[in-house]
């Protein structure tokens, strides 16, 4: 059976080179340095091997006619460094948020949102970050560099002092945490977790007792790419218009759509 990320990579490749000639239109002045996590089949990575939809957008569209991007895998607690010490040009994929856009501008190429995420049980449902506070039985894992906005910040704080909270570095981490059940829930964007977990034959089997519950305080936010504000005026302008085209394609969307299931979508992920 062939490997998803590898499908996925050699389909989507050529969706994206019919869009390629209409996307090239200006050039960047240096190769942008643009480190990447394993975001579900967003970024897939494999050693130094990089794949996944995010990926290919940017390798179908480079040239010398249009902006070069360096990518490189790195752990996300250490993208987000990059991104903050003005070491990477470009943060993808991003969700918006009050601190990053300190650090850059934001180009928005689909919506998403994190959810409350278990297997299935017989627990009475949960709809609110309150619920899920008082809910002391539940124990959660995060993975450290992720920010879904205020709200989530506040949960962070609150699941820390109850002594509730087991950070990870990644989402494969924390799906096999929950499958051992040494934890019992996560909060993260619905395809991160089950984009993950079709990457990965110990924990595939997760892939049909997952249930998501969104929560009223976590809302839809822009997710896309940031330009980092280190970058030079002019080629910071080129790349807003490169991923503004990009986004008025519906790659991104189209590609989600090809790879994911429609109940996945449903919760985490809508079109621009």
């Amino acid at each position: 059976m062939q490997h998803p990320s590898a499908h996925l990579t050699r389909c989507f490749a050529i969706t994206l080179a019919a869009l390629a000639p209409w996307l090239a239109q200006a050039a960047c002045s240096k190769v942008m340095n643009t480190p990447m996590a394993p975001t579900g089949l967003g970024v897939t990575t494999d050693g130094e091997t990089i794949s996944g939809i995010y990926p290919e957008i940017l390798r179908s569209n480079q040239s010398k006619e249009t902006c070069m991007f360096a990518l490189s895998a790195v752990p996300r607690a250490r993208l987000e460094l990059l991104f903050e010490t003005g070491k990477a040009d470009i943060l993808i994929p991003a969700t918006k948020t009050t601190r990053r856009d300190e650090l850059g501008n934001f180009v928005p190429l689909s919506y998403s949102r994190a959810t409350l995420i278990s297997l299935n049980n017989e627990r009475p449902a949960i709809q609110t970050v309150q619920g899920l506070l008082e809910a002391r039985d539940i124990k959660v894992a995060l993975v450290r560099g992720y920010d879904y906005g205020p709200a989530y910040q506040t949960l962070v704080a609150e699941l820390t002092r109850q002594e509730r909270l087991v950070w990870q570095s990644s989402p494969i981490d924390v799906a096999r945490l929950l499958k051992s059940g040494s934890v019992q829930a996560t909060v993260i964007a619905p395809t991160i977790l089950a984009g993950t977990i079709t990457e990965d034959e110990r924990v595939r089997d997760l892939a049909d007792k997952l249930r998501f519950e969104a929560l009223d305080e976590l809302p839809w936010v822009g997710n896309g790419a940031y330009i980092s504000k280190a970058v030079s005026d002019a080629d910071r302008q080129e790349l807003l218009d490169f991923f503004d085209r990009v986004a008025k394609s519906g790659a991104v969307w189209k590609g989600f759509q090809q790879y994911y299931a429609p109940h996945v979508l449903k919760f985490g992920l809508k079109p621009r």
